[in-house]
């Protein structure tokens, strides 16, 4: 799994079961299901912590869940995402991109609700940590968000962010504190 991190993600943002933000007081932004349906095997589910952008307003961590979450047993898979900052309005429709840089732990049930809240809340205590940390505040600015590079952006090309398709790095490269190993960061 380490070998398709970090993993770069785009796409619409969609309704998801309007479970976040009423029932757990903790709202996710949702992939389509076209771009859950691209995560190579390897992208295990479970939590994963990294960086998002809306449009094109400021960067900030997050932390994803991807799965069926056991405790709602769902029957489609799905890619949750929240951002580490409030939002004053819904942004249903907007463009979200992410760059999941690591991984916290499986997907697991609980036996309350009151439960899976404070696993949440562990997971995004986690992803602050993790983030805060010198190797990964580099990604914050990485070209896939600043639209820079984005037509030779790790394989990922211009039709495929404008399609929201979601792609990893190639297994030829490997991403070193924001930049290509082979120096190319076009």
């Amino acid at each position: 799994m380490k070998s398709r991190l970090p993993y770069f993600a785009v796409g619409t943002v969609v309704k998801g079961f309007g479970r976040g933000s009423k029932e757990l007081g903790i709202p996710t932004a949702n992939f389509p299901e076209h771009v859950v349906e691209q995560l190579p095997a390897e992208i295990q589910t479970g939590i994963y912590y990294g960086w998002a952008k809306v449009d094109n307003g400021p960067t900030h961590k997050m932390v994803m869940s991807i799965g069926w979450n056991p405790y709602y047993k769902n029957e489609k898979k799905s890619m949750e995402t929240h951002i580490m900052h409030v939002f004053e309005d819904d942004f249903y429709g907007s463009e979200l991109k992410v760059i999941m840089l690591g991984y916290i732990r499986g997907e697991k049930n609980f036996n309350s609700l009151e439960e899976l809240i404070t696993a949440i809340k562990g997971d995004i205590a986690e992803s602050d940590k993790q983030l805060s940390l010198p190797e990964h505040q580099n990604f914050k600015s990485h070209p896939f968000f600043t639209g820079r590079s984005e037509p030779h952006c790790n394989g990922i090309t211009k039709e495929d962010i404008a399609n929201g398709i979601s792609n990893g790095l190639p297994d030829s490269k490997k991403l070193i504190n924001g930049s290509l190993e082979n120096g190319d960061n076009s």
